[in-house]
């Protein structure tokens, strides 16, 4: 791993209160997948192309949970596996719960996820899937906000919405509502494949990806 964080995969980086996380890329179309750790328990964000490369990357610690963003297959073709050795909860929003091979408990809108006394808010935003979500985290004492984005929004834009207007106008309205609206321009995301950002960085471009449409 990097010894200093870049947004890149593989790295990793101190969210504070003991709280790490580690991001890698697996799988032909370079999903990205965060283990959380906190002392003794961990939390796999999307369980992605790569069974073998994800259940290194958690070890002998074990996992107590795996959060899918979104149902597209290749955020979940591990999930299964995953979950079989670990025994790990299995987490999805409840309106994409049903496209997925295991799930032990459904979300919604403002429910929270916890790790090793960490809490993570869930934040549905609609239109990459109907299920979509992203997921929260604070640092203590007021620091920084960090966002884990799924498929939902990336440096230079939102997802793909395939080109449905109605997709588009919905997750748009909902990414700038739920997020920039609410988290300051230091929170920083990490998105389901490719190079992390922060909000301050794509803020200014909210009228131009409006425009365009996608």
């Amino acid at each position: 791993m990097t010894t200093e964080y870049t947004g890149e995969a593989p790295g990793t980086r101190d969210l504070g209160g003991g709280l790490t996380l580690t991001k890698v890329s697996v799988g032909p179309m370079d999903n990205n997948a965060y283990l959380l750790t906190a002392g003794p328990e961990q939390l796999l964000i999307d369980a992605a192309n790569d069974a073998p490369e994800l259940l290194k990357l958690i070890g002998d610690g074990g996992l107590a949970t795996v959060v899918t963003t979104h149902r597209h297959r290749d955020h979940w073709f591990a999930l299964a596996e995953v979950v079989e050795a670990t025994g790990a909860a299995s987490l999805a929003h409840e309106a994409d719960a049903g496209e997925l091979p295991v799930v032990t408990r459904t979300l919604r809108d403002g429910d929270t996820v916890t790790v090793g006394g960490h809490t993570l808010e869930v934040i549905h935003v609609v239109g990459h899937t109907p299920g979509s979500i992203v997921l929260a985290y604070r640092e203590p004492d007021g620091g920084r906000a960090h966002l884990f984005t799924g498929d939902s929004l990336f440096p230079g834009g939102v997802g793909n919405t395939r080109g449905v207007k109605e997709h588009f106008d919905s997750l748009i309205n909902d990414v700038e509502r739920k997020l920039f609206d609410r988290f300051p321009d230091d929170t920083w995301f990490y998105p389901g494949h490719g190079k992390d950002s922060t909000l301050g960085a794509e803020r200014p471009h909210l009228a131009e990806w409006r425009d365009r449409g996608w």
